[in-house]
C-alpha cells in the first residue's frame, strides 16, 4: 500500500477505529500518548487506555505549570492508574533562570524548545507510535493536521504520529468526556480555552481561536509540533 492509500485509509477511520487498529499492529511497548491533561488529551487517553491500559503518558514537566494542572495530573494519575512519564528539562527552573533569566518573557521559543521540546524528543526515543489530542480546530497551525502522519526527531528516530482527534471539534471533545465521565480541570470553567504554562497563558477575548491566549498572542505553538520533522 502507498504513502496516499495508507493515508487515506487512515482519515477514513473513526477515531475509536483508529486506535484499534494501531494498538492491534503496534508492537507491545512501542506506543506512548503525550498528555498536558488538558480534555483533548484526557479523551484521546481515554480512547487509547481501552486497548492498552499500560500506555506510557507522556506529561511535559517545564517548572511554570499551573498548580491546577499539577493536581489534576496527579489525581487522574491516582485514579486511572496511569504509567506516568514526566519527561523534565536538563535543569530545575531555578537553575534555568540563572542562567538566561525570565526566558519565557523575552525570548518564549527558546524557552520552549529547553523546557518543552528537547525533552519531549528524547522521551520519545524508546516509541513506533506517537498518540496525540491534536485537533484541525484549534488554530490555523493544525488546520492540515493528518490523523496519521510520518515523523523524525533530531536525532533520526522515525515513528508515526497518531492524532485521533483530528477532525473532532470542541462540542465532540466535550461531549465524549461528560458521557464517559472524565473530569475537566477547573481552569475551563475560568476562561481557560488552551492551557500551558502559566506565564504564558491567557484567558482569550471573546471569538479568539482557542490557542490565542497563549504567548500574549506572539505565536501558536511551542515547537512541539513544528520540530519533529514530517518525513
Amino acid at each position: 500500500m502507498s504513502v496516499i492509500e495508507a493515508t487515506a485509509e487512515y482519515e477514513a477511520l473513526a477515531a475509536e477505529e483508529l486506535v484499534a487498529q494501531i494498538a492491534e499492529a503496534a508492537a507491545k511497548g512501542s506506543v506512548c500518548l503525550t498528555s498536558s491533561f488538558q480534555t483533548e488529551d484526557m479523551v484521546a487517553l481515554h480512547m487509547v487506555r481501552r486497548h492498552l491500559p499500560e500506555v506510557p503518558v507522556i506529561f511535559l514537566e517545564t517548572g511554570y505549570h499551573f498548580a491546577e494542572v499539577i493536581a489534576y495530573r496527579d489525581r487522574m494519575a491516582a485514579e486511572w492508574g496511569l504509567k506516568l512519564v514526566n519527561a523534565m528539562p536538563a535543569t530545575t527552573v531555578k537553575e534555568f533562570e540563572g542562567q538566561f533569566g525570565k526566558l519565557h518573557i523575552v525570548q518564549p521559543t527558546a524557552c520552549c524548545q529547553a523546557r518543552k521540546v528537547e525533552p519531549l524528543m528524547r522521551s520519545l526515543e524508546p516509541y513506533d507510535w506517537w498518540f496525540t489530542g491534536l485537533r484541525r480546530e484549534q488554530s490555523p497551525t493544525r488546520a492540515g493536521l493528518k490523523k496519521v502522519e510520518d515523523h523524525k526527531t533530531p536525532t533520526g528516530k522515525h515513528l508515526k504520529k497518531v492524532s485521533v482527534l483530528a477532525d473532532w471539534d470542541w462540542a465532540r471533545v466535550t461531549a465524549y468526556a461528560e458521557r464517559e465521565g472524565i473530569p475537566q480541570l477547573d481552569l475551563y470553567s475560568r476562561g481557560y480555552t488552551s492551557i500551558g504554562c502559566e506565564p504564558c497563558t491567557a484567558i482569550p477575548e471573546a471569538g479568539a481561536d482557542a490557542r490565542s491566549g497563549r504567548w500574549g498572542g506572539k505565536k501558536l505553538e511551542c515547537g512541539i509540533h513544528t520540530f519533529s520533522e514530517k518525513s
